[in-house]
């Protein structure tokens, strides 16, 4: 199949390209980008796309899967096809899952559930069925599904998992996905890992500094009367993880980074030449601890929204490469589970098909960024953290790609999400900002 994308604007954080193009693609791979194209076969599908953004396909470092174990938050289908929905052609999900992720036989199943998956929406494309209650057939394939390997068995910060064995079986990394505050333990992993060549991502966050607070420490905190947690207790375990990263020099990837002075640090550190890396996540980039004032509880997250101060820094440290990457966080739960208290209510909201939208909407429309420097942070920089490379948009390159409308108007709903869950705080509204389609 042969596709004519006529005068798309093509952003490519690769080759540093924001330009209106035409972009000839066939069979999955990209045949020619160039202001005009005329030379094409009869049979070539030629698409209008003034106004449309063609961008190097996203790639998400870290979310939550509800399958295994927790199917009725999501299952692995529902989350790819939600990935592929918000433009995503790579997912890294983590090891939390129900059993935990911390042998090979459990990595082996997911991926084979991955291409079972893959074979039956080719199927459903075939004779154009959805799944009964779903939005539209989509029309985008399932990205490529990674997936984080355990530190520790069963997540449980204790012993440390068979990490050869795991590497072997094809991870993309190691990370609990939940803090490790046994810094003997991280430094035991640190030395073992150096010669697997795999990353591995950390949680900074002492967990007797946090105690049992759901909101940032600040003035909004007090104003509405909700259990703080010091920013101390995300830097101080960060200035212990870089501590032993110095020592050693194993490469590592910081996760959630949500304060300013955490931004400082690390600034510090890659400054002093330490071999990190670090992103945080796209609702950290969008709200503060003002928009807590409602007590919505899909803004109970962990770690939690920032103060002001947080957010500037946060954004400003994403523009300068400090913040290497925006991550998604997806992290799907029932109605049940999120309608209670708000200090009771599980922490995380879902992302996937929300997070570009909005991040266009308030960051490039905005022109706080320009349309490069947000892409690059959720596409490029996510895959370089992972030791990964996306292909620039130019010939004989794959075809990894996200095609997206930032002025199409939509309604966040039930109805219009592929994500089995409806944990966000922009549900019911309407959005500006919507994916066209994915190649992959």
């Amino acid at each position: 199949m042969t596709e004519l994308l006529q005068q798309v604007r093509v952003i490519d954080p690769v080759s540093k390209i924001d330009e209106l193009f035409d972009v000839l693609i066939t069979d999955g791979y990209i045949q020619a980008v160039a202001s005009h194209i005329s030379d094409i076969s009869s049979d070539t599908q030629i698409r209008d796309c003034q106004g449309l953004v063609l961008g190097t396909g996203l790639v998400d470092l870290y979310s939550h899967s509800g399958e295994p174990g927790f199917e009725e938050r999501e299952t692995l289908s529902s989350l790819l096809q939600a990935a592929a929905a918000g433009g995503f052609t790579r997912v890294n999900i983590l090891p939390d899952t129900s059993p935990v992720i911390d042998n090979p036989a459990l990595v082996a199943q997911l991926q084979q559930k991955r291409r079972k998956e893959v074979r039956e929406m080719r199927e459903k494309e075939k004779i154009n069925l959805a799944p009964p209650a779903s939005p539209a057939p989509p029309t985008s394939p399932l990205p490529l599904l990674h997936i984080w390997g355990a530190i520790t068995l069963d997540v449980a910060g204790k012993q440390m998992t068979e990490l050869a064995d795991l590497a072997s079986a094809g991870v993309v990394g190691f990370t609990d996905g939940k803090p490790l505050e046994n810094l003997a333990l991280v430094r035991g992993v640190l030395e073992y890992l150096q010669p697997l060549g795999k990353p591995v991502a950390f949680w900074p966050s002492d967990r007797q500094l946090a105690g049992n607070g759901v909101m940032r420490e600040g003035p909004d905190a007090l104003r509405f009367g909700l259990p703080p947690i010091p920013a101390s207790a995300e830097t101080t375990a960060i200035a212990a993880l870089l501590e032993l990263v110095a020592t050693i020099g194993t490469p590592v990837h910081i996760m959630r980074v949500s304060t300013s002075r955490s931004v400082e640090l690390i600034a510090s550190a890659k400054a002093a030449g330490l071999p990190i890396t670090a992103s945080t996540t796209w609702m950290h980039l969008l709200l503060d601890t003002k928009a807590v004032k409602n007590y919505n509880t899909s803004l109970h997250l962990d770690p939690p929204l920032g103060n002001p101060r947080d957010i500037v820094a946060l954004r400003a440290g994403v523009r300068a490469g400090v913040i290497d990457a925006i991550a998604i966080d997806h992290t799907p739960y029932s109605y049940e589970e999120k309608v209670q208290a708000f200090a009771e209510a599980p922490a995380g909201a879902i992302g996937f098909e929300l997070a570009l939208p909005l991040l266009w909407q308030h960051l490039v429309e905005t022109e706080e960024f320009t349309a490069l420097e947000l892409w690059r942070a959720l596409s490029s920089r996510p895959a370089k953290c992972l030791g990964q490379k996306v292909s620039a948009i130019e010939p004989d390159q794959p075809a990894e790609l996200t095609l997206f409308d930032p002025q199409k108007i939509w309604k966040v709903e039930r109805k219009s999400l592929y994500t089995l869950s409806q944990n966000t705080p922009w549900l019911g509204q309407q959005l500006k900002g919507h994916v066209v389609q994915t190649w992959c």
